[in-house]
């Protein structure tokens, strides 16, 4: 697969390659598809220092939840390359759900809990205090180590973005994990150009000072992966 590449609003050094992979929501088949094209690209070009990071929302509304964290957890999906995995609002509702908040345990069902439940061989019309019982020890551990930003040079990576004027590292959690208007409409230098998915589109967005990669797999759009490396970005989907 090509990859037409076109001047980028951050940068990375130039030994440095970044894959960033927006919003999966159980669409493990794209996930698996996207990896093989990651895998070609660097087997064509290869590099000193590539990263791939998965920007969050790995569960619920798609078919497979579980494959996509059973495959995650289980270590670096492309191998030989270091893999940073965000944690997406998603994520955080499940885990609340699971621990057993009223609240949460409802907005879960509703926001694709369901499916994502099935996958694990359960059902929503279950005791809700057997939930956890589905949901293998070491996934659940993985989902609750999941990092809320990492900085590669001059970018951010973030679930859904950052709170405009607000410092790098004094974002809090569920600005990372939810905002959208204020920051997807914010012409703010935030520090560094932040790569976010969360808010689904037709089509990557390249801004000046943020992209976005949710491209609405689940929703019958591609799997999108934002491919950085020095002052250039191109897109691979599938």
């Amino acid at each position: 697969m090509t990859i037409d590449f076109a001047p980028a609003p951050g940068w990375l050094a130039p030994h440095r390659r970044v894959y960033a992979i927006g919003d999966i929501h159980g669409c493990l088949a794209q996930l698996q598809a996207l990896h093989t094209h990651i895998r070609a690209d660097l087997a064509a070009r290869p590099i000193a220092e590539p990263v791939l990071v998965h920007i969050g929302d790995y569960v619920d509304r798609g078919p497979d939840s579980r494959g996509v964290v059973a495959l995650l957890a289980a270590g670096d999906p492309v191998a030989g390359l270091p893999t940073i995995n965000l944690m997406g609002n998603h994520e955080r509702t499940m885990l609340d759900a699971l621990g057993g908040a009223g609240a949460s345990m409802t907005d879960w069902m509703i926001s694709g809990g369901k499916e994502a439940l099935a996958s694990w061989g359960g059902s929503h019309e279950a005791p809700r205090e057997s939930w956890p019982g589905f949901i293998p020890p070491d996934h659940t551990a993985w989902l609750a180590a999941l990092v809320h930003q990492h900085r590669i040079d001059g970018y951010v990576f973030a679930h859904a973005g950052v709170r405009p004027g607000v410092a790098l590292d004094a974002q809090v959690p569920q600005d990372l994990l939810t905002i959208r208007n204020s920051f997807l409409y914010s012409e703010a230098d935030h520090g560094a150009v932040i790569v976010h998915g969360h808010t689904p589109r037709g089509a990557p967005e390249v801004r000046h000072n943020r992209i976005g990669i949710d491209t609405g797999a689940v929703f019958g759009g591609e799997l999108t992966c934002a491919v950085l490396e020095g002052d250039r970005v191109g897109f691979l989907q599938v």
